[in-house]
């Protein structure tokens, strides 16, 4: 189909890819479209890897929550080495927006791997549009790392078709009232990257 627009996220478990997909999936369904939200659970409560697609038509309806490898239009990644395991699903012209934070893998910890080098330059290689941010450090200079996703959501929305009010008043139907302010100040650094 078309005109459907494909959007992946992934990370590692706790780093917040299903408020984020539900905030887009919001964003995405308060401006009148189709839209569907999905999610892979890895072992997501032990680090593992997360992915959740939002998947909207510009016309019609979306017939699958599912995004196949060659598809996806965006992939916002909170973590470089899920950025790495799933470039492959974007589109020729797909967009990559990467937070430059490494998470430890147990297989690295526990010293049975080593954590794979040059990752950038593996990414890069793919010849997608790459953004990348350490939106780690300007969630912590916000005062709590959590934010790194919303932060990342700032940068998407930069880069979306949709309004920065939509998606402040996705944050304010999504977010419980005492994170509002903090995910506010997260998405506006963000949005100004």
């Amino acid at each position: 189909m078309n005109n459907t627009v494909n959007i992946m996220i992934t990370g590692v478990g706790g780093q917040g890819s299903l408020l984020a997909s539900r905030i887009i999936g919001e964003v995405v369904m308060s401006q009148g479209y189709d839209v569907k939200v999905s999610e892979v659970h890895g072992m997501a409560q032990r680090g593992g890897s997360v992915v959740t697609y939002v998947r909207y038509a510009e016309e019609g309806k979306v017939s699958s929550p599912v995004i196949c490898k060659g598809e996806a239009d965006y992939l916002i990644s909170f973590e470089l080495l899920e950025a790495a395991r799933w470039v492959s699903f974007l589109k020729v012209d797909g967009k990559l927006i990467t937070n430059t934070q490494k998470i430890l893998p147990m297989p690295v910890i526990t010293g049975q791997m080593k954590y794979p080098e040059n990752i950038d330059k593996a990414i890069a290689e793919k010849n997608v549009d790459i953004t990348a941010v350490d939106a780690l450090t300007i969630a912590r200079e916000l005062g709590n790392e959590k934010a790194v996703n919303v932060v990342l959501i700032g940068v998407f929305a930069k880069k979306s078709p949709f309004s920065k009010d939509a998606f402040i008043n996705a944050i304010n139907k999504c977010v419980p009232e005492k994170f509002r302010e903090l995910n506010i100040k997260a998405f506006e650094k963000g949005y100004e990257f």
